[in-house]
């Protein structure tokens, strides 16, 4: 398969739908895909700042050291995703589903979110 460069929503959406689940590095600040089903994709390293995944399907998606600051991941569906190094500063987390999902002390939450409270798994460095 051709490696295209993700960065905008419309080659994303197209590339899942193909059958293409390798998205690291992808450059979507800003994308607009509430709803999208990204199940099982490796979107790790890239950058997901103020993007709308409200509802989003990002179960078991590794987003190792992705940027999700500001991001709306309201009602998400991230369990067992890969969080770590992850940064999820202001992102709003607002009844995302974060059960087993894994981070590390490098992962970066909202101020007064409780990722052990949610779900989310912390591995040990």
């Amino acid at each position: 398969m051709l490696d295209v460069p993700i960065n905008s929503t419309a080659t994303l959406v197209a590339s899942y739908v193909a059958g293409r689940r390798d998205f690291s590095k992808a450059q979507l600040g800003n994308a607009d895909l509430p709803d999208t089903d990204l199940k099982g994709c490796d979107l790790s390293y890239g950058d997901l700042s103020t993007a709308n995944l409200s509802g989003a399907n990002l179960r078991g998606c590794d987003l190792s050291y992705a940027d999700l600051s500001q991001a709306n991941l309201q009602g998400a569906d991230l369990r067992g995703a890969l969080l770590i190094s992850t940064n999820l500063r202001q992102a709003n987390l607002q009844g995302a589903n974060l059960e087993k999902a894994d981070c590390d002390r490098t992962t970066h939450f909202p101020r007064n979110f409780d990722p052990v409270a949610a779900g989310v798994q912390i591995k040990p460095q």
